[in-house]
């Protein structure tokens, strides 16, 4: 089954792509959002251009959680150190591998460090969910509630903040969204959700035909004139007699 839109992956910039394997960094990164997450290529990005401040034998190549924050608050105290910043919400994205997070993320740094502009980037904020790519599916195969829940809140996201009002707090969030975008299609496709018009929207409003109009009218004056003649005369015959 064929269909007139597929999703795409998003990406990077060849030009970024390029400037990353000019840098020669330990592995070449293939999955970017992957090999992102935990802060170990991005601190190896930075001490090629400030090697002083970022000594890589300090970070741990890890995928778990706390190897994941270790490495991330150790990267934000040196470039604040430096008087650099990174969006907070893209690094949590990219720890947490929300869509488009690492490659945002990729492309703040490329800026920052060879004061280049890309075209391509945009500056306006951030959507770390996956509204884009549902958007880019047919609805036959678009998330239900549940698997937007599990799409949108990584189970790091929970390990990470153990508040449960604010985990109920997202989720709400999410499904709100889903709620959204779902009657969002019904109004674009009701024939597809068995949304069946109503008595009034089928009845059809034709107006009365001009002449049948008239003949009524004619008719029930001539039958009120009629039985205010008969009573008149009933009134004159009793008088009368």
């Amino acid at each position: 089954m064929a269909y007139a839109h597929s999703p795409n992956r998003a990406g990077v910039p060849r030009e970024v792509l390029k400037w990353l394997q000019s840098l020669d960094l330990s592995f070449t990164p293939k999955n970017i959002r992957r090999d992102f997450s935990n802060g170990y290529l991005v601190a190896e990005v930075f001490s090629c251009y400030y090697p002083y401040d970022f000594q890589n034998h300090s970070y741990d190549n890890g995928a778990s959680l706390p190897a994941k924050t270790s490495n991330w608050t150790q990267i934000e105290k040196s470039l604040q150190k430096l008087g650099i910043r990174l969006p907070r919400d893209v690094i949590e994205g990219t720890i947490h591998c929300k869509p488009r997070a690492a490659e945002i993320l990729i492309q703040e740094i490329y800026v920052l460090l060879t004061n280049r502009r890309i075209k391509s980037f945009q500056d306006a904020e951030a959507d770390f969910t996956d509204r884009n790519y549902q958007e880019m599916l047919p609805m036959v195969a678009r998330a239900t509630a549940s698997r937007a829940i599990k799409s949108n809140l990584r189970l790091s996201e929970v390990i990470a903040e153990p508040s449960i009002e604010k985990n109920r707090q997202k989720v709400t969030a999410i499904i709100h969204m889903h709620l959204q975008r779902r009657q969002a299609e019904k109004v674009e496709n009701p024939g597809r959700f068995n949304i069946k018009p109503t008595l009034g929207e089928l009845a059809v409003r034709l107006p009365p035909p001009s002449d049948r109009a008239e003949g009524s009218l004619s008719g029930s004056m001539l039958s009120s004139f009629t039985r205010s003649t008969s009573s008149y005369i009933k009134i004159l015959l009793f008088s009368t007699g």
